[in-house]
């Protein structure tokens, strides 16, 4: 899942002053949490600060592999979110502590749906903070053709008019899927025969870029695009008309979640700032900042009408939705050989 890039600000040590005293649920100390940039309101920081009295000494990284290499040298933190596929790896290394459910009473908040996942099959490592998914989204009064799947997207007719993320697990997935199989596949005939497909979709392609991607669509740079879930908010948020396609082939989905490091030095602040996050109120807060999906079923009706059809999942959503996972180095080696071919096919 890729993150909000807004404007990249340090929100560290939130406020220390006027705390006060008091409150039964106050404790002492220092919260250091460990994400992206920009991954809460700053409401919601100086609010957990004023009840509990705890400061938050906020520390950002850019990937999942920096955050996993900083935790087993430097170590240091007490509450982490990363995503799902990173998860996997720092819970079979024994990084992560289990989670103590009887201090979340907001636990029950979550949505099932986003729970029990390969990462964390018993939930017992992590908690759920927004999902996304691989959309396709398209301009009508620039793209004539009635898209509903991946495959519309190979169409001769939308040659040099469609960006895409530069996410090859994505876009490689996407040719799978279109062949009718899994994203996970460990086959790699299967896989090469993706890649020839994906040769196919080279024409097709205007730009290749992650960052920013939602603003070449709204401008008309490109007429249609895949992208991940907080760029299509951005996108639909400022131009209505673009149509949301939710793929018929099947869609691929990413879970980001909180796990508290094995080595935390504040275990029970970490417990206290997930469960203030699973408030009702604050999760949808919280959803309407990050633009993915909530994960809080709890939070869904409270969150603002003009966002919630691009945060919650349409009603009576029934399409196949598949996790991408970890795959061996073999496999791996092979999707970035055809990632490679694809992007000199696509001139980039």
């Amino acid at each position: 899942m890729k993150k909000p890039l807004l404007t990249l600000m340090i929100v560290l040590a939130v406020l220390a002053g006027g705390c006060g005293r008091g409150s039964a649920d106050r404790s002492s100390g220092e919260l250091t949490l460990f994400t992206w940039a920009e991954m809460f309101p700053p409401e919601i920081l100086e609010g957990f600060q004023k009840e509990t009295g705890v400061t938050i000494n906020y520390i950002y990284f850019d990937l999942n592999e920096t955050m996993l290499t900083r935790l087993e040298t430097t170590g240091g933190y007490d509450l982490i979110i990363a995503d799902d596929y990173i998860l996997e790896t720092v819970i079979g290394k024994g990084l992560a502590a289990k989670i103590d459910k009887s201090l979340l009473s907001n636990y029950g908040n979550i949505n099932p749906i986003y729970q029990k996942q390969f990462y964390d099959p018993a939930d017992e490592y992590t908690v759920p903070y927004g999902s996304g998914v691989q959309t396709i989204v398209y301009d009508p009064s620039q793209i004539g053709l009635n898209i509903t799947g991946y495959a519309d997207l190979f169409d001769p007719s939308l040659k040099g008019k469609l960006g895409a993320i530069e996410n090859y697990r994505v876009i490689n997935g996407m040719a799978l899927k279109v062949l009718g199989k899994s994203y996970n596949t460990e086959n790699l005939d299967d896989i090469r025969a993706a890649g020839g497909k994906l040769l196919e979709f080279a024409p097709n392609i205007r730009l290749l870029r992650d960052d920013g991607l939602e603003n070449d669509l709204i401008s008309g740079e490109v007429g249609g695009a895949i992208m991940y879930t907080s760029q299509v908010t951005s996108a639909m948020l400022e131009k209505p008309g673009l149509k949301v396609v939710f793929p018929r082939e099947g869609i691929g989905f990413g879970i980001m979640a909180f796990f508290i490091p094995a080595s935390a030095k504040n275990n029970g602040a970490a417990h206290q700032f997930i469960n203030y996050v699973l408030d009702p109120q604050r999760g949808a807060e919280c959803f309407e900042h990050l633009g993915y999906y909530s994960t809080y079923s709890a939070s869904d009706p409270l969150i603002g009408d003009e966002y919630k059809p691009f945060l919650t999942l349409p009603e009576g959503f029934n399409i196949e939705m598949e996790m991408i996972q970890n795959v061996s180095a073999e496999v791996d080696e092979e999707h970035q050989r055809i990632w490679t071919a694809f992007k000199e096919a696509a001139g980039r």
